[in-house]
């Protein structure tokens, strides 16, 4: 199953006859391609930050911050992307988009401040957020066959997840190499690429009915995402009962408010806030969410361990999270096809299982703990991981009409970048200003945390088995 916002795919046309197979399949690969690098990018920069705090005079949140700048923004503009790209053409929509995620790589590879920095990752949070939805209705149009179709999204799903966890290997190479900067320029020359295969290859379309834009939604979305993920980073700095954690607090709370009125009386809001009535589609809300917090608590407190506690090179690092790499693309294609003939809970409860496993294996990591463990501990979850995102997607749009699986789609792929923004906070206010020595104890909190969402994957698994049950029950 997708991971990623099928924007109007259930009512896509094309502009005209579908491509030949050769054309179709290739069409694929330019699109995989753009997810690969959205994915690569929400990783990538992890291991690289030491080395960025180093060379800018970086803290601790302000490295929280190049990560989840573009995490949050990218999360909070994927609705509206979808709704512009039926509106004024997929193809259009998508080029622009990787120009924008170009120029803005760009500009962090030549940032000469951290503000200017973290500025540059959201405009390229920005740019992700065209391509990722964008690429994959483009996708959709051209393989009219389901069977191509089914195939297609399988190969998507193992895409995306290789990406997410091949981004710390590459980028622990590139800074050992050639410093943090190469981390942005290296996406310059795909993006130069891609977009002469686009200009080629990929045929435009656009939605037969294009969706109205729901632009009082989506600021109070965007507020209040911004807002959450503020006080998460800065608290541990300026005092969880300080007056600006307090006023960020009513925030986020008047934002949320605010957007549940609106999307109510909205005849076509940018959230179905209907689809949180149904249990199962909640708990993979929530379960996406816990995913992507314990991968992103573990590749930091993974990293900072390493490089500030063990004084590992950036490329050893990155190594050492070689088997989270493996272990998800092997096991993203095996649970999609798991998906497909058992149905979700069985991935489920393997992906739930295997992640708990990995945060209980790194509890007891210490200075002194050798690298087998380290390993040992990457690859589980890297399994967990590999196994949670097809069923995960499955639970949110099982049982839907077409008319509102796109739009369960695009609130799973929110949820997992929340999550991504949720889990840097987290680890990044356990090690903040802990000593190199003080690193293992800092962090077994957030390894606590990891297990925490293991263990919410298998509640998942147990609200997807139930509401299969009741449907059965009332057929």
């Amino acid at each position: 199953m997708t991971t990623s916002f099928i924007p109007s795919a259930e009512r896509a046309a094309a502009d005209g006859p579908p491509p030949g197979a050769r054309r179709r399949w290739t069409v694929l690969a330019v699109c995989a391609l753009s997810m690969f690098l959205v994915g690569v990018d929400t990783t990538i920069v992890n291991v690289g930050l030491p080395a960025v705090g180093a060379g800018l005079g970086m803290g601790t949140s302000g490295l929280e911050w190049v990560v989840d700048s573009y995490t949050v923004v990218l999360a909070s503009l994927l609705v509206v992307a979808g709704a512009l790209a039926d509106r004024f053409g997929r193809r259009r929509v998508f080029r622009c988009g990787l120009v924008l995620f170009g120029l803005a790589s760009l500009a962090c590879a030549l940032a000469p401040s951290p503000g200017l920095l973290v500025a540059a990752r959201a405009v390229q949070g920005a740019g992700a957020s065209m391509l990722s939805p964008v690429a994959l209705a483009i996708v959709v149009n051209a393989l009219p066959d389901p069977r191509e179709r089914a195939r297609a999204i399988g190969i998507w799903a193992s895409v995306f997840g290789l990406s997410m966890a091949a981004g710390p290997v590459a980028g622990g190479a590139l800074v050992s190499a050639f410093g943090w900067r190469s981390v942005f320029w290296v996406n310059v020359p795909v993006v130069v690429v891609a977009l002469v295969l686009v200009a080629v290859f990929v045929p435009e379309s656009h939605g037969q009915r294009a969706r109205r834009l729901d632009l009082p939604g989506q600021v109070l979305l965007t507020v209040a995402l911004c807002a959450f993920v503020a006080v998460l980073v800065e608290g541990p700095r300026i005092g969880w009962a300080a007056p600006l954690a307090l006023a960020a607090y009513g925030v986020v709370a008047v934002a949320v408010a605010g957007f549940v009125r609106v999307e109510r009386n909205r005849s076509e809001p940018l959230m179905d806030l209907g689809l949180f009535r149904r249990p199962a589609f909640t708990a993979a809300v929530l379960g996406a969410v816990s995913v992507f917090v314990a991968l992103n608590v573990g590749l930091l407190l993974t990293t900072f361990a390493l490089q500030h506690g063990r004084g590992w090179t950036p490329l050893a690092a990155g190594l050492a999270t070689l088997p989270m790499a493996l272990g998800a693309t092997v096991c993203a294609p095996w649970s999609g096809a798991l998906v497909g003939r058992l149905g979700p809970r069985r991935p489920l409860l393997l992906a739930g299982t295997f992640t708990a496993a990995g945060g209980l294996c790194a509890l007891g990591l210490g200075p002194d703990t050798g690298p087998a463990r380290i390993l040992l501990a990457q690859l589980l979850l890297g399994i967990g991981f590999g196994f949670a995102n097809a069923p995960l997607t499955n639970t949110a749009v099982g049982g839907l009409p077409p008319s509102r699986a796109g739009v369960a789609g695009a609130i799973t792929s929110c949820a997992r970048q929340v999550g991504a923004a949720v889990g840097i906070a987290v680890a990044g206010g356990l090690v903040s200003g802990a000593a190199p020595a003080a690193l293992a104890a800092a962090s077994r909190p957030g390894w606590l945390v990891v297990t925490g969402c293991g263990l919410l994957l298998l509640a998942v698994a147990g609200v997807e088995t139930a509401a299969r049950s009741g449907v059965r029950s009332r057929d």
